[in-house]
């Protein structure tokens, strides 16, 4: 009983010393910017500005990055994400296949550099680097984000990967013969990601000479990225900054207790979704739930703290087409086990116990040891 109160007693004591060296600053945006044009043969340029808040960029480094087998490289694709870049892309292309070739116009212009281990679309962009499957994992991702049928091609004999879309129709900007694998009776036409010509490199359906007669797996993307976490913010204006803040309504509770988590956008924006991201123990960043503003820009949830130890918790908004998203302080919840609360309130009962029994028998024993008066003889 006292080994296990003095193992607990330490771990507690180290929690929740780390709960306070934790870093509690603001978080930086990081920021990236890619050219494009109207249609591949088009004169009309943009400039698309792409930010991705750092809550996002830690959520998708510290999730899982192992590949089991092939059909992992979906678990990639995160079409949710980057789907503020899909509605961007919209709003410029009136054809998929303007829309698709607007896609590997964004992933031309990221250098390439043979990367180890795979990185999720949103590490890809934050560290402007990457190879042929990172390359596709963001294209793939922005495809199926903007409605389009999309499929990774794995090239296993050429350690190559690119993209399968299917189009309405034929493309007409394809430069000599259109390819394409077929799937399921589906066309998918090829979408070479690699090259560093953002303007006049790979088209859809255009396939690169060694490719030509080779026979890729296609992947389906059912495995695709199943939980919604926060998005990258999009837009071609150039955007104003903005403010998050998350306050809690206690730093110290019992296991199972129910804390409110309450904050403030600025400027007081309504009807925006704020991302709260919560990590226990120092274990991965994970999607608590999303909430919405209301017409002040706040935005309140109560969560029940159901594991012990420290609770780490921020929020974050992504931003608009005017604003560009953040994240808040990161607040620390320091969440007793309900074991230890028994355990230390058996201890105090002992203690307590103990203390009695001591004084009692220091009293009798001053009884006993007391002199008696000597008896006077009559």
């Amino acid at each position: 009983m006292h080994l296990k109160l003095s193992e607990t007693l330490v771990i507690v004591t180290v929690l929740i010393t780390f709960s306070y060296l934790f870093p509690h600053c603001l978080s930086e945006n990081h920021s990236e910017s890619y050219q494009l044009l109207d249609s591949p043969n088009g004169s009309m340029y943009y400039r698309l500005n792409v930010v991705v808040s750092q809550s996002l960029f830690e959520y998708h480094h510290e999730k899982s990055h192992t590949l089991g087998s092939n059909h992992d490289f979906a678990k990639f694709v995160t079409p949710y994400a980057l789907k503020p870049i899909a509605d961007s892309l919209w709003e410029i292309y009136t054809n998929d296949e303007n829309f698709a070739n607007g896609v590997l116009m964004i992933v031309h212009q990221i250098p390439y550099d043979a990367t180890l281990p795979v990185k999720y679309p949103v590490e890809t962009i934050v560290e402007n680097k990457g190879d042929c499957d990172l390359f596709s994992y963001i294209a793939c991702s922005i495809m199926k984000a903007g409605g389009l049928d999309v499929v990774l091609l794995y090239y296993e004999s050429e350690a190559h990967m690119n993209v399968g879309v299917h189009l309405s129709y034929t493309p007409d900007d394809v430069r000599g013969q259109a390819y394409y694998v077929t799937c399921n009776d589906i066309q998918y036409y090829v979408a070479e990601c690699t090259g560093d010509n953002w303007k006049n490199g790979w088209r859809i359906g255009e396939c690169p000479n060694d490719l030509k007669r080779a026979f890729p797996e296609v992947i389906t993307l059912e495995n695709c990225e199943q939980e919604v976490s926060g998005q990258v913010c999009a837009s071609y204006e150039t955007l104003e900054s903005s403010e998050i803040w998350l306050t809690i309504s206690s730093t110290n509770v019992i296991q199972g207790s129910t804390i409110t988590l309450s904050g403030q956008l600025s400027p007081s924006l309504q009807n925006k979704t704020v991302t709260v991201y919560t990590k226990t123990n120092n274990l991965a960043w994970t999607v608590l739930d999303t909430v919405t503003t209301d017409s002040n820009g706040r935005f309140a949830y109560a969560w029940n703290a159901e594991v012990a130890g420290v609770c780490y918790i921020r929020a974050s908004w992504s931003g608009d087409n005017d604003y560009t998203g953040g994240d808040s302080q990161i607040q620390s919840v320091m969440v007793l086990s309900t074991f230890f609360i028994f355990l230390l309130a058996i201890t105090m009962v002992l203690v307590c116990v103990g203390t009695v029994v001591f004084l009692m028998s220091r009293r009798s024993q001053q009884e006993v040891q007391e002199p008696q008066p000597p008896e006077i003889p009559l």
